[in-house]
C-alpha cells in the first residue's frame, strides 16, 4: 500500500449541491429558498431563539438556582506514578512540571493524584494533593508542601 493509492471509502465523500447554477440543475433560479419572504433575501432570516415576536421560550421559563460555573477552579492533574521521571531528592515545583511537559498550563494550580507507585524520594510543592498521593510520597521519605 502506498500513499498515492489510498482513496476514501465508497460513499464517504459527496460533492456539495451547487445552488443557483441554472434551471436545469434543479436548484437554479431561487436556489431552494422559495419565491418571497424574509428568508429568501440575502442576509435574511431571524436570530437564534426568535419566535416571531412571541415571548421566547428561554424568557418564559422561570430562572432558579445558582451556578458555580464562573467561579469553578480547574487544576492541572499529575499522577504520583509520573513523578518517577525525576531523580532522587528533587524539589518538584509547578514550574518544573511545566518545563518537563507533565502539564501544559498552570490553570488554577496543580493537583497530584495517587495513581501509580512512587520509587523516588521527592519534595513536592503543589497547590493540592490527594490523601493517597501524600501517603505514598511520605512513605518513601519525601515531603509535601501545599503552596
Amino acid at each position: 500500500m502506498k500513499l498515492h493509492t489510498l482513496s476514501p471509502a465508497k460513499g464517504s465523500r459527496k460533492n456539495p449541491k451547487r445552488k443557483g447554477r441554472g434551471t436545469a440543475t434543479g436548484q437554479g433560479k431561487t436556489a431552494g429558498r422559495g419565491q418571497d419572504g424574509q428568508r429568501s433575501r440575502s442576509g435574511g432570516g431571524v436570530r437564534l431563539g426568535f419566535e416571531g415576536g412571541q415571548m421566547p421560550l428561554s424568557r418564559r421559563i422561570p430562572k432558579r438556582g445558582f451556578s458555580n460555573y464562573p467561579f469553578k477552579k480547574e487544576y492541572a492533574i499529575v499522577n504520583v506514578g509520573e513523578l518517577n521521571a525525576f531523580n532522587d531528592n528533587t524539589e518538584v515545583t509547578i514550574d518544573l512540571l511545566l518545563e518537563y511537559g507533565f502539564i501544559r498550563k498552570k490553570l488554577d494550580g496543580v493537583k497530584i493524584l495517587g495513581d501509580g507507585d512512587l520509587e523516588k524520594t521527592l519534595t513536592v510543592k503543589v497547590n493540592k494533593i490527594s490523601k493517597s498521593a501524600q501517603e505514598k510520597i511520605v512513605a518513601r521519605g519525601g515531603k509535601v508542601e501545599v503552596v
